[in-house]
C-alpha cells in the first residue's frame, strides 16, 4: 500500500508566516514535515486503540498479529471473539473497544465512510460515543485520517509543550490556547505540525 502523507503546501505556509512571525521563523527552519496518515478511518481507528499507552514498536507488533487474525482486513474483526482480538497482544479492556468499534462498522451503526462528509464537530461526537475513543483520539482522527485543515488539539501535551516553548510561556490557559489557534485558522492543523516537530527539539 502507498504511503500517503498530510497535504499542505506554500498557500498554508504563507498564511501562516503572515499571521504569526514565530511560528513563520519555526516553519523556515524546519521545512516541510512529511506525516503518514491513514485516510481509511476504520483501520485507523482501530490502531489508534492499539497504539494507546504502549510502545510505537509494540503497537506494530500488536497491529501484524490483528491484521494476521482478521486476513488483513480489519472489517472482519466483528466476526471474532474479544479473546482472539486479546490474544493479538492487548489488554481484554482495548479488545473490548476493537470488537464494539468493528461491530458499529459491520452493523453500520456508525458509516465511516460517510463521516468524510461530516463537520469536524459532527465527527468528534460521533466518534467519542464509541466506547475508549476520547476527544483527543477524534482529533487526531481529524488529521491523520480525514486530512481536515483546522484542528488545534487542546488535549495534546505536546501541542502544549510546543506552543510553550515557540512563544516563551510558563503555562498555557485554554483562552490563550484559543487565542493561538484562532490565529492560525483556517490551517491550524498545519500549525500542528510544527508544533509537534517543536515539542521534540
Amino acid at each position: 500500500m502507498p504511503n500517503h502523507y498530510f497535504e499542505y503546501g506554500e498557500r498554508e505556509i504563507e498564511h501562516l508566516r503572515k499571521k504569526d512571525k514565530k511560528l513563520g521563523a519555526l516553519i523556515d527552519r524546519i521545512g516541510k514535515i512529511q506525516r503518514e496518515i491513514n485516510p481509511d478511518l476504520f483501520s485507523a481507528l482501530v490502531e489508534s486503540i492499539v497504539a494507546q499507552q504502549i510502545s510505537a514498536k509494540a503497537a506494530t507488533t500488536v497491529c501484524g498479529k490483528l491484521h494476521a487474525l482478521c486476513a488483513a482486513d480489519y472489517a472482519n474483526l466483528h466476526s471474532k471473539t474479544i479473546e482472539e482480538i486479546q490474544a493479538c497482544g492487548m489488554s481484554m479492556r482495548k479488545a473490548g473497544y476493537i470488537k464494539n468499534i468493528a461491530e458499529a462498522a459491520a452493523h453500520k451503526s456508525i458509516d465511516f465512510a460517510a463521516l468524510a462528509q461530516k463537520s469536524d464537530q459532527e465527527v468528534i461526537q460521533t466518534l467519542t460515543a464509541l466506547k475508549g475513543i476520547g476527544v483527543w483520539t477524534a482529533e487526531m482522527m481529524l488529521i491523520f485520517s480525514l486530512m481536515r485543515p483546522n484542528v488545534v488539539s487542546f488535549g495534546d501535551l505536546a501541542i502544549r509543550r510546543g506552543m510553550m516553548m515557540l512563544y516563551g510561556h510558563k503555562d498555557l490557559p485554554k483562552e490563550r490556547f484559543d487565542r493561538y489557534a484562532k490565529r492560525y485558522a483556517p490551517y491550524g492543523s498545519v500549525a500542528s505540525l510544527y508544533l509537534w516537530e517543536m515539542s521534540h527539539t
